[in-house]
Protein backbone atom coordinates (compact mmCIF):
# COMPACT_ATOMS: atom_id res chain seq x y z
CA UNK A 1 0.00 0.00 0.00
CA UNK A 2 1.23 3.49 -0.85
CA UNK A 3 2.41 5.19 2.41
CA UNK A 4 0.48 8.35 1.51
CA UNK A 5 -2.67 6.32 0.87
CA UNK A 6 -2.23 4.50 4.19
CA UNK A 7 -1.78 7.81 6.02
CA UNK A 8 -4.90 9.23 4.36
CA UNK A 9 -6.94 6.19 5.41
CA UNK A 10 -5.73 6.48 9.00
CA UNK A 11 -6.60 10.19 9.07
CA UNK A 12 -10.05 9.46 7.64
CA UNK A 13 -10.61 6.68 10.20
CA UNK A 14 -9.70 9.00 13.10
CA UNK A 15 -11.87 11.76 11.64
CA UNK A 16 -14.86 9.43 11.34
CA UNK A 17 -14.48 8.36 14.98
CA UNK A 18 -14.45 12.01 16.07
CA UNK A 19 -17.59 12.67 14.02
CA UNK A 20 -19.41 9.68 15.52
CA UNK A 21 -18.50 10.84 19.03
CA UNK A 22 -19.91 14.25 18.13
CA UNK A 23 -23.16 12.66 16.97
CA UNK A 24 -23.50 10.81 20.27
CA UNK A 25 -22.86 14.04 22.15
CA UNK A 26 -25.50 15.85 20.05
CA UNK A 27 -28.13 13.36 21.27
CA UNK A 28 -27.18 14.04 24.89
CA UNK A 29 -26.95 17.84 24.67
CA UNK A 30 -30.64 18.57 25.28
CA UNK A 31 -30.14 17.32 28.83
CA UNK A 32 -27.22 19.59 29.78
CA UNK A 33 -26.23 22.12 27.12
CA UNK A 34 -28.67 24.99 27.71
CA UNK A 35 -27.84 25.57 31.41
CA UNK A 36 -24.15 25.20 30.54
CA UNK A 37 -24.53 27.90 27.86
CA UNK A 38 -26.08 30.26 30.38
CA UNK A 39 -23.19 29.75 32.75
CA UNK A 40 -20.11 29.54 30.52
CA UNK A 41 -20.79 30.64 26.93
CA UNK A 42 -20.25 34.40 27.20
CA UNK A 43 -17.22 34.27 29.57
CA UNK A 44 -15.59 31.64 27.33
CA UNK A 45 -16.33 33.65 24.18
CA UNK A 46 -14.71 36.74 25.73
CA UNK A 47 -11.60 34.74 26.56
CA UNK A 48 -11.36 33.29 23.05
CA UNK A 49 -11.88 36.71 21.50
CA UNK A 50 -9.13 38.10 23.74
CA UNK A 51 -6.62 35.64 22.30
CA UNK A 52 -7.86 36.18 18.73
CA UNK A 53 -7.40 39.93 19.11
CA UNK A 54 -4.01 39.47 20.76
CA UNK A 55 -2.61 38.27 17.44
CA UNK A 56 -4.08 41.09 15.33
CA UNK A 57 -2.34 44.30 14.36
CA UNK A 58 -4.06 47.64 13.94
CA UNK A 59 -4.35 48.37 10.20
CA UNK A 60 -5.17 52.03 10.79
CA UNK A 61 -8.35 51.86 8.72
CA UNK A 62 -11.25 54.30 8.97
CA UNK A 63 -14.85 53.39 9.78
CA UNK A 64 -16.40 51.27 7.00
CA UNK A 65 -13.05 51.16 5.16
CA UNK A 66 -12.06 47.98 3.31
CA UNK A 67 -8.62 46.60 2.46
CA UNK A 68 -8.25 44.31 -0.57
CA UNK A 69 -5.36 41.82 -0.56
CA UNK A 70 -3.59 40.17 -3.49
CA UNK A 71 -4.66 36.63 -2.56
CA UNK A 72 -8.42 37.25 -2.72
CA UNK A 73 -9.04 36.27 -6.34
CA UNK A 74 -6.92 33.06 -6.25
CA UNK A 75 -8.62 32.08 -2.99
CA UNK A 76 -12.05 32.74 -4.48
CA UNK A 77 -11.25 30.69 -7.58
CA UNK A 78 -10.20 27.80 -5.33
CA UNK A 79 -13.35 28.06 -3.18
CA UNK A 80 -15.65 27.98 -6.21
CA UNK A 81 -13.85 25.00 -7.78
CA UNK A 82 -13.76 23.05 -4.52
CA UNK A 83 -17.41 23.69 -3.67
CA UNK A 84 -18.52 22.75 -7.20
CA UNK A 85 -16.56 19.49 -6.86
CA UNK A 86 -18.28 18.84 -3.52
CA UNK A 87 -21.67 19.38 -5.14
CA UNK A 88 -20.80 16.96 -7.94
CA UNK A 89 -19.77 14.37 -5.36
CA UNK A 90 -22.92 14.70 -3.21
CA UNK A 91 -25.72 15.16 -5.77
CA UNK A 92 -26.94 13.86 -9.10
CA UNK A 93 -28.33 16.01 -11.95
CA UNK A 94 -31.90 16.97 -11.19
CA UNK A 95 -31.31 16.71 -7.46
CA UNK A 96 -28.60 19.30 -6.84
CA UNK A 97 -28.85 21.28 -3.60
CA UNK A 98 -26.96 24.42 -2.63
CA UNK A 99 -23.24 24.13 -1.92
CA UNK A 100 -23.66 25.83 1.46
CA UNK A 101 -26.67 26.32 3.75
CA UNK A 102 -27.78 23.23 1.89
CA UNK A 103 -30.78 21.59 3.52
CA UNK A 104 -34.02 23.57 3.24
CA UNK A 105 -36.07 23.26 6.43
CA UNK A 106 -38.71 25.58 5.03
CA UNK A 107 -39.45 28.65 2.93
CA UNK A 108 -41.99 30.83 4.76
CA UNK A 109 -44.08 33.87 3.96
CA UNK A 110 -43.41 36.85 6.21
CA UNK A 111 -43.79 40.61 6.59
CA UNK A 112 -40.89 42.83 7.62
CA UNK A 113 -41.92 46.14 9.18
CA UNK A 114 -39.39 48.95 9.67
CA UNK A 115 -39.71 50.68 13.03
CA UNK A 116 -40.68 54.34 13.31
CA UNK A 117 -38.37 55.09 16.26
CA UNK A 118 -34.95 54.56 14.65
CA UNK A 119 -32.32 57.26 15.25
CA UNK A 120 -31.87 59.57 12.26
CA UNK A 121 -28.33 58.34 11.47
CA UNK A 122 -29.74 54.80 11.05
CA UNK A 123 -32.42 55.81 8.56
CA UNK A 124 -30.57 54.62 5.46
CA UNK A 125 -31.50 52.21 2.70
CA UNK A 126 -34.37 49.90 3.63
CA UNK A 127 -34.54 51.59 7.06
CA UNK A 128 -35.11 55.07 5.60
CA UNK A 129 -38.80 55.17 6.45
CA UNK A 130 -41.29 53.15 8.50
CA UNK A 131 -43.02 50.78 6.11
CA UNK A 132 -43.67 47.08 5.53
CA UNK A 133 -42.21 44.68 2.96
CA UNK A 134 -43.48 41.31 1.84
CA UNK A 135 -40.77 38.72 2.46
CA UNK A 136 -39.78 35.08 2.18
CA UNK A 137 -37.71 33.52 4.95
CA UNK A 138 -35.64 30.42 4.19
CA UNK A 139 -34.42 28.37 7.14
CA UNK A 140 -31.73 25.85 6.29
CA UNK A 141 -29.08 23.51 7.63
CA UNK A 142 -25.38 23.18 6.83
CA UNK A 143 -23.74 21.69 3.78
CA UNK A 144 -22.42 20.14 1.79
CA UNK A 145 -24.97 17.29 2.11
CA UNK A 146 -28.52 16.79 3.43
CA UNK A 147 -28.20 14.65 6.59
CA UNK A 148 -30.69 13.73 9.26
CA UNK A 149 -31.05 16.84 11.43
CA UNK A 150 -29.56 15.17 14.50
CA UNK A 151 -26.46 14.25 12.46
CA UNK A 152 -25.62 17.69 11.15
CA UNK A 153 -23.01 19.90 12.82
CA UNK A 154 -25.54 21.79 14.93
CA UNK A 155 -25.97 24.73 12.60
CA UNK A 156 -28.86 26.66 11.05
CA UNK A 157 -29.12 29.66 8.77
CA UNK A 158 -31.87 32.21 8.18
CA UNK A 159 -32.10 34.11 4.88
CA UNK A 160 -34.71 36.83 4.41
CA UNK A 161 -35.67 38.15 0.98
CA UNK A 162 -37.54 41.46 1.04
CA UNK A 163 -39.67 42.20 -2.03
CA UNK A 164 -40.94 45.42 -3.50
CA UNK A 165 -37.75 47.27 -2.55
CA UNK A 166 -37.42 50.37 -4.77
CA UNK A 167 -34.25 51.82 -6.26
CA UNK A 168 -31.01 50.68 -7.89
CA UNK A 169 -29.62 47.22 -7.01
CA UNK A 170 -26.01 46.07 -7.03
CA UNK A 171 -26.84 42.82 -8.90
CA UNK A 172 -28.81 43.13 -12.10
CA UNK A 173 -30.44 39.67 -11.90
CA UNK A 174 -33.08 40.92 -9.41
CA UNK A 175 -34.74 44.34 -9.60
CA UNK A 176 -36.89 44.63 -6.47
CA UNK A 177 -35.32 42.52 -3.72
CA UNK A 178 -33.02 42.93 -0.74
CA UNK A 179 -31.49 39.78 0.77
CA UNK A 180 -30.45 39.51 4.43
CA UNK A 181 -28.39 36.38 5.14
CA UNK A 182 -27.53 35.11 8.62
CA UNK A 183 -26.26 32.04 10.49
CA UNK A 184 -26.60 30.85 14.08
CA UNK A 185 -23.06 31.82 15.17
CA UNK A 186 -21.99 35.42 15.90
CA UNK A 187 -18.67 34.94 14.06
CA UNK A 188 -17.96 33.16 10.80
CA UNK A 189 -16.22 29.79 10.63
CA UNK A 190 -13.16 31.30 8.86
CA UNK A 191 -11.65 34.77 9.27
CA UNK A 192 -11.09 35.38 5.54
CA UNK A 193 -11.24 33.86 2.06
CA UNK A 194 -7.68 32.51 2.23
CA UNK A 195 -8.60 30.33 5.20
CA UNK A 196 -12.00 29.49 3.72
CA UNK A 197 -10.27 27.93 0.72
CA UNK A 198 -8.37 25.65 3.12
CA UNK A 199 -11.62 24.64 4.83
CA UNK A 200 -13.21 23.80 1.48
CA UNK A 201 -10.21 21.60 0.62
CA UNK A 202 -10.65 19.54 3.79
CA UNK A 203 -14.44 19.47 3.26
CA UNK A 204 -13.92 18.01 -0.21
CA UNK A 205 -11.94 15.19 1.44
CA UNK A 206 -14.85 14.71 3.90
CA UNK A 207 -12.51 15.61 6.77
CA UNK A 208 -13.42 19.23 7.70
CA UNK A 209 -12.35 18.81 11.35
CA UNK A 210 -8.73 18.64 10.18
CA UNK A 211 -8.97 22.24 8.98
CA UNK A 212 -9.16 23.19 12.65
CA UNK A 213 -6.81 20.63 14.25
CA UNK A 214 -4.14 20.20 11.53
CA UNK A 215 -0.93 20.50 13.60
CA UNK A 216 0.86 22.21 10.70
CA UNK A 217 -1.80 24.91 10.39
CA UNK A 218 -4.21 24.92 13.33
CA UNK A 219 -7.32 27.08 13.73
CA UNK A 220 -8.20 26.07 17.26
CA UNK A 221 -9.47 29.48 18.41
CA UNK A 222 -11.98 29.55 15.54
CA UNK A 223 -12.91 25.95 16.35
CA UNK A 224 -13.58 26.79 20.00
CA UNK A 225 -15.53 29.92 19.08
CA UNK A 226 -17.76 28.03 16.65
CA UNK A 227 -18.28 25.16 19.09
CA UNK A 228 -19.88 27.55 21.59
CA UNK A 229 -22.82 28.05 19.19
CA UNK A 230 -22.69 24.87 17.07
CA UNK A 231 -24.95 22.67 19.17
CA UNK A 232 -28.03 20.51 18.98
CA UNK A 233 -30.73 22.63 17.36
CA UNK A 234 -34.36 22.53 18.49
CA UNK A 235 -36.36 24.81 16.21
CA UNK A 236 -34.99 27.42 13.77
CA UNK A 237 -37.97 29.65 14.60
CA UNK A 238 -36.58 30.09 18.11
CA UNK A 239 -32.89 30.53 17.23
CA UNK A 240 -30.95 33.79 17.08
CA UNK A 241 -29.02 34.37 13.83
CA UNK A 242 -26.21 36.85 13.00
CA UNK A 243 -24.88 38.36 9.76
CA UNK A 244 -21.25 37.65 10.87
CA UNK A 245 -19.98 40.01 8.17
CA UNK A 246 -20.55 43.78 7.89
CA UNK A 247 -22.60 45.88 5.49
CA UNK A 248 -22.88 49.56 4.76
CA UNK A 249 -25.50 51.59 6.54
CA UNK A 250 -25.29 54.54 4.22
CA UNK A 251 -22.06 56.35 3.35
CA UNK A 252 -19.26 56.00 5.91
CA UNK A 253 -21.21 53.73 8.30
CA UNK A 254 -20.91 49.97 8.71
CA UNK A 255 -23.26 47.63 10.52
CA UNK A 256 -23.80 44.04 11.52
CA UNK A 257 -27.35 42.74 11.88
CA UNK A 258 -29.06 39.95 13.79
CA UNK A 259 -32.48 38.28 13.92
CA UNK A 260 -33.53 37.79 17.55
CA UNK A 261 -36.53 35.50 18.26
CA UNK A 262 -39.41 36.92 20.30
CA UNK A 263 -41.80 33.94 20.37
CA UNK A 264 -41.78 30.82 22.49
CA UNK A 265 -41.70 27.88 20.07
CA UNK A 266 -41.94 24.08 20.21
CA UNK A 267 -38.50 22.59 21.01
CA UNK A 268 -38.99 18.96 22.04
CA UNK A 269 -36.87 16.40 20.15
CA UNK A 270 -38.93 13.22 19.83
CA UNK A 271 -36.85 10.12 20.57
CA UNK A 272 -33.91 11.82 22.28
CA UNK A 273 -31.46 10.70 23.43
CA UNK A 274 -31.12 7.27 21.83
CA UNK A 275 -34.52 6.50 20.35
CA UNK A 276 -35.62 7.06 16.78
CA UNK A 277 -35.37 10.80 16.11
CA UNK A 278 -37.30 11.93 13.00
CA UNK A 279 -35.04 12.65 10.00
CA UNK A 280 -36.52 16.17 9.63
CA UNK A 281 -37.40 16.93 13.25
CA UNK A 282 -36.47 20.61 12.85
CA UNK A 283 -39.02 21.01 10.06
CA UNK A 284 -41.59 19.08 12.11
CA UNK A 285 -41.05 21.44 15.06
CA UNK A 286 -41.50 24.41 12.73
CA UNK A 287 -44.71 22.90 11.35
CA UNK A 288 -46.08 22.26 14.83
CA UNK A 289 -45.25 25.82 15.92
CA UNK A 290 -46.82 27.53 12.88
CA UNK A 291 -49.93 25.36 13.13
CA UNK A 292 -50.54 26.95 16.52
CA UNK A 293 -49.25 30.52 16.46
CA UNK A 294 -47.55 33.38 14.62
CA UNK A 295 -43.82 33.88 15.16
CA UNK A 296 -41.83 37.12 15.36
CA UNK A 297 -38.18 38.16 15.27
CA UNK A 298 -36.60 41.52 15.97
CA UNK A 299 -34.19 42.64 13.25
CA UNK A 300 -31.41 44.29 15.26
CA UNK A 301 -28.53 46.37 13.88
CA UNK A 302 -25.12 47.12 15.42
CA UNK A 303 -23.06 50.07 14.20
CA UNK A 304 -19.28 49.96 13.87
CA UNK A 305 -17.73 52.50 16.24
CA UNK A 306 -14.10 51.27 16.41
CA UNK A 307 -12.36 50.25 13.13
CA UNK A 308 -9.82 48.00 14.86
CA UNK A 309 -11.89 46.28 17.53
CA UNK A 310 -14.81 45.95 15.12
CA UNK A 311 -12.94 44.98 11.92
CA UNK A 312 -14.33 44.83 8.39
CA UNK A 313 -11.92 42.23 7.00
CA UNK A 314 -11.77 39.64 9.82
CA UNK A 315 -15.01 37.67 10.27
CA UNK A 316 -13.62 35.70 13.24
CA UNK A 317 -13.75 38.81 15.44
CA UNK A 318 -16.99 39.45 17.29
CA UNK A 319 -17.92 43.11 17.44
CA UNK A 320 -18.15 43.96 21.18
CA UNK A 321 -21.64 44.97 22.24
CA UNK A 322 -20.05 46.99 25.03
CA UNK A 323 -18.72 49.34 22.32
CA UNK A 324 -21.94 49.35 20.30
CA UNK A 325 -25.12 47.58 21.45
CA UNK A 326 -27.61 46.14 19.00
CA UNK A 327 -30.69 48.30 18.50
CA UNK A 328 -34.09 47.14 17.13
CA UNK A 329 -34.66 48.28 13.54
CA UNK A 330 -37.55 46.14 12.26
CA UNK A 331 -39.93 43.30 13.11
CA UNK A 332 -40.15 40.07 11.11
CA UNK A 333 -43.68 38.66 11.39
CA UNK A 334 -44.20 35.05 10.25
CA UNK A 335 -47.93 34.23 10.36
CA UNK A 336 -49.46 30.81 10.93
CA UNK A 337 -49.16 28.91 7.66
CA UNK A 338 -48.66 25.60 5.92
CA UNK A 339 -45.25 25.52 4.22
CA UNK A 340 -44.22 21.84 4.00
CA UNK A 341 -45.63 21.17 0.53
CA UNK A 342 -43.73 19.86 -2.46
CA UNK A 343 -44.54 22.90 -4.69
CA UNK A 344 -43.17 25.21 -2.01
CA UNK A 345 -39.91 23.26 -1.72
CA UNK A 346 -39.61 23.24 -5.52
CA UNK A 347 -40.12 27.00 -5.46
CA UNK A 348 -37.25 27.29 -2.95
CA UNK A 349 -34.93 25.60 -5.47
CA UNK A 350 -35.63 28.36 -8.00
CA UNK A 351 -34.75 31.14 -5.58
CA UNK A 352 -31.32 32.69 -5.34
CA UNK A 353 -30.14 34.32 -2.14
CA UNK A 354 -27.16 36.62 -2.44
CA UNK A 355 -26.18 39.52 -0.13
CA UNK A 356 -25.45 41.52 -3.28
CA UNK A 357 -29.19 41.54 -4.04
CA UNK A 358 -29.26 44.89 -2.28
CA UNK A 359 -29.45 48.64 -2.55
CA UNK A 360 -26.09 50.51 -2.63
CA UNK A 361 -26.72 51.86 0.89
CA UNK A 362 -26.25 48.29 2.19
CA UNK A 363 -23.30 47.16 0.07
CA UNK A 364 -21.64 44.08 1.61
CA UNK A 365 -18.22 44.80 3.11
CA UNK A 366 -15.06 42.74 3.62
CA UNK A 367 -13.21 40.03 1.71
CA UNK A 368 -15.73 37.23 2.35
CA UNK A 369 -18.57 39.49 1.24
CA UNK A 370 -16.69 40.51 -1.88
CA UNK A 371 -16.18 36.81 -2.61
CA UNK A 372 -19.87 36.06 -2.23
CA UNK A 373 -20.78 38.19 -5.26
CA UNK A 374 -19.20 35.78 -7.73
CA UNK A 375 -19.21 32.64 -5.56
CA UNK A 376 -22.95 32.66 -4.85
CA UNK A 377 -23.78 33.65 -8.41
CA UNK A 378 -21.64 30.99 -10.10
CA UNK A 379 -22.63 28.18 -7.74
CA UNK A 380 -26.34 28.98 -7.91
CA UNK A 381 -26.14 29.14 -11.71
CA UNK A 382 -24.34 25.78 -11.69
CA UNK A 383 -26.95 24.23 -9.37
CA UNK A 384 -29.89 25.39 -11.45
CA UNK A 385 -28.18 24.34 -14.67
CA UNK A 386 -27.65 20.82 -13.29
CA UNK A 387 -31.32 20.72 -12.24
CA UNK A 388 -32.52 22.26 -15.51
CA UNK A 389 -34.48 24.83 -13.54
CA UNK A 390 -34.60 28.57 -14.01
CA UNK A 391 -34.12 31.40 -11.54
CA UNK A 392 -37.21 33.32 -10.48
CA UNK A 393 -37.40 36.69 -8.77
CA UNK A 394 -40.37 36.38 -6.39
CA UNK A 395 -43.05 38.99 -5.81
CA UNK A 396 -44.76 37.56 -2.73
CA UNK A 397 -47.95 36.87 -4.69
CA UNK A 398 -46.99 33.30 -5.58
CA UNK A 399 -49.65 30.60 -5.17
CA UNK A 400 -48.52 27.07 -4.25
Amino acid sequence: MNPRSRKARILKFIHDILVELLHIERRLEPFFRRPLNGLLREPTAKLIQYFINLGRKNEGLALAEEKVTDDEEPSLDAIIDLMADQMRGHFKPGGYERGGNTKTHGILRATVTIRDDLPEHCRKGIFAEPRSYKAYVRFSGPGPDVPADIRDVGFTSMAVKLMGVPGEKLMAEEKFTQDLITICTPTFVTPNTRENAKLQYWSLLDMPIYYFINPKDTHLLDFFMQSLWNETQYNPLGQRHWSCVPYLLGRGQAMMYSFVPKTEVYTKIQGAPFGRIPFNYLRENMVRTLNEKDVEFDLMIQLQTDPHRMPIENAAVRWPEKLSPFIPAATVHIPQQTFDTEPQFEFAKRLKFNPWHCVPAHRPLGNQSRARFRMYQELSNFRQEMNQTSHVEPTGDEVF
